[in-house]
This record gives C-alpha cells, structure tokens and sequence, in this order.
C-alpha cells in the first residue's frame, strides 16, 4: 500500500503533543459510539495533565534513548505515534534486550498506510536496540494482527477476558518479532 502523499515518519517533537492527545480523545468517542476500537483505554478520559505526563514521560526516554518514538505527520499534523520502549528497569537488566511496541492511528488515516509507513521505520530503529519486541493486540483487531505479520509477528500467546469494557469483554493476542529468526524483508507482502 503506497503511503499518503505529504506523510513524513520522524522523531515525535514537543509540538505534537495537541495532534496526538486528539487522537487519542477520539479513541473515546470511537468506544462511546460502539465502534470496536482494538485499544485498551482507562474507563474515563484522562485528564490534560494526566495526557501531559504521559507525552512527556514517552518524549524524555526518546531523548535519553532508552525509547523509539515516532509519529506520522500529513501536512504538518501528527495523526499516528508509535513507540517502542524496553521492558528492563534499567539498562543490564535480564530482559534489556526486549521491546514493547505501541501504535496509534488516527482514525480519518487508519486503512491509508499510516502504519505501515510508522512500523517499517520503527522496526528498523529497533533492530539496533533489541533483540525482541512484543505486542498486545485486541483479538477482534484482524486488520492490526495482518498488518504485524507482514512485518514478520507472530502470536506467541492469547489471553482470554483480557479487557472487560463495560459488560462485554475482549480477548487479546499477544504477538513476538524476533530479530534472531530467520530475516524477513520488513514490509514484505504488502
């Protein structure tokens, strides 16, 4: 799938923080409206403060290094994020060598190749700074689980009732990408 004209992937800037905490709002009207977002949310909105927190938590361990955090960006707006954070508590930690991967599509760009485009750099970035890298996708979310196995994912768990959103509740898959298995093209098949 060819990219959005005018999509730039680059390193997440303070100044997106507006962009990307939209997006995320959205998310809880998507869930209000019944729509099956395949994202975990907390059961009320967070707070300004508490979104604040959360932007500048993921923007200083991009600056230290210990985190990958991008965003898409079409005509000077972010309208997807994604990072990849260690696991470790500290750098030596027995399992320094895992990521965690986290992304985010705003949902007028989702289907456009907005994450095809975040995950081939991200995934990239990351082979310099772990040998692993897990995810967490909502079971129902068949479009994320076939766009993560074109980047070479593979589920290596599920977790049944896993998310309990108001009488309803959805499983998750949980899916691996080791960089040690034999190479594949990232983006391949698409």
């Amino acid at each position: 799938m060819p990219s959005p004209a005018g999509l730039e992937v680059r390193p997440a800037r303070w100044g997106d923080f507006d962009d990307l905490r939209e997006s995320y709002f959205h998310l809880y009207d998507e869930r209000a409206a019944g729509e099956p977002i395949g994202i975990t949310l907390f059961a009320d909105r967070p707070t300004p403060a508490d979104e604040v927190a959360w932007f500048e938590g993921h923007f200083r361990r991009a600056l230290s290094g210990e985190e990958i955090f991008l965003v898409a960006a079409v005509d000077g707006h972010a309208v997807g994020s994604c990072t990849i954070g260690g696991v470790g508590q500290a750098a030596g930690s027995e399992v320094s060598h895992v990521g965690e991967l986290g992304l985010l599509v705003h949902h007028d760009h989702r289907g456009k190749g907005v994450g095809t485009a975040l995950l081939e750099r991200a995934l990239e970035e990351a082979r310099s700074k772990w040998e692993v890298i897990f995810l967490s996708v909502f079971s129902i979310n068949e479009t994320a689980q076939r766009l993560y196995r074109r980047f070479g994912f593979s589920v290596c768990g599920h977790l049944p009732r896993c998310v309990k959103r108001g009488g309803r509740y959805f499983d998750q898959e949980r899916m691996v990408l080791d960089f040690s298995q034999k190479p594949k093209t990232i983006g391949a098949n698409r």
